[in-house]
C-alpha cells in the first residue's frame, strides 16, 4: 500500500497533508520551512512508500497565473526530477486557506491559536488540497 502526499508550497513555509496507506483519509502532516522541503521529502519518502505527489497549483479567479504560479510549476519541474517514480499532480489551490480557516473556527481553535500558530493553516490548507484530489480519483 502507499500513501498521497500533497504540498501546499509558501514563500517562507510549505504545508504538507498526506493519506494513509490505503488512501482513503488524509491528515495535516507537518509545516516547514520552504527551504527543507526537498531534503524533508527525501526522507519521508525513503521510510514511506508515496506513489503520488500532489501539488497545490495557485492561480488568480480567473483562472490565470499568480506570482506563485511560476515557482510552483519550477517544483513541480524538481519533483519529477528527484522522485521519478512518483507520479506528480497539480490541483486547483483556489479558496484552500480559506476553507482552512473555517475548518480551524470550526474545530474550536480561537483566534489568538490561529494567529499564533500559523503554520497550522498551511498544513490544513494541503489537506484539503489532498482531499480534493482523493476526491476527483
Amino acid at each position: 500500500m502507499s500513501r498521497v502526499l500533497a504540498i501546499d508550497l509558501g514563500t517562507k513555509r510549505t504545508g504538507l497533508a498526506v493519506t494513509d496507506p490505503l488512501q482513503i483519509t488524509c491528515n495535516p502532516l507537518e509545516t516547514i520551512e520552504t527551504a527543507k522541503l526537498m531534503p524533508y521529502l527525501k526522507a519521508y519518502c525513503a521510510k514511506e512508500v508515496v506513489e503520488v505527489l500532489v501539488l497545490g497549483h495557485p492561480t488568480r479567479l480567473n483562472g490565470q497565473a499568480n506570482e506563485m504560479t511560476p515557482l510552483v510549476l519550477a517544483l513541480k519541474e524538481k519533483l519529477e526530477l528527484e522522485f521519478p517514480e512518483q507520479k506528480v499532480v497539480l490541483i486547483d489551490e483556489r479558496y484552500t486557506s480559506k476553507m482552512a480557516m473555517q475548518t480551524m473556527i470550526a474545530m474550536g481553535s480561537k483566534k489568538k491559536d490561529r494567529k499564533e500558530k500559523a503554520g497550522n493553516l498551511d498544513k490544513v490548507s494541503a489537506a484539503i488540497i489532498l482531499q480534493s484530489y482523493l476526491e476527483r480519483q
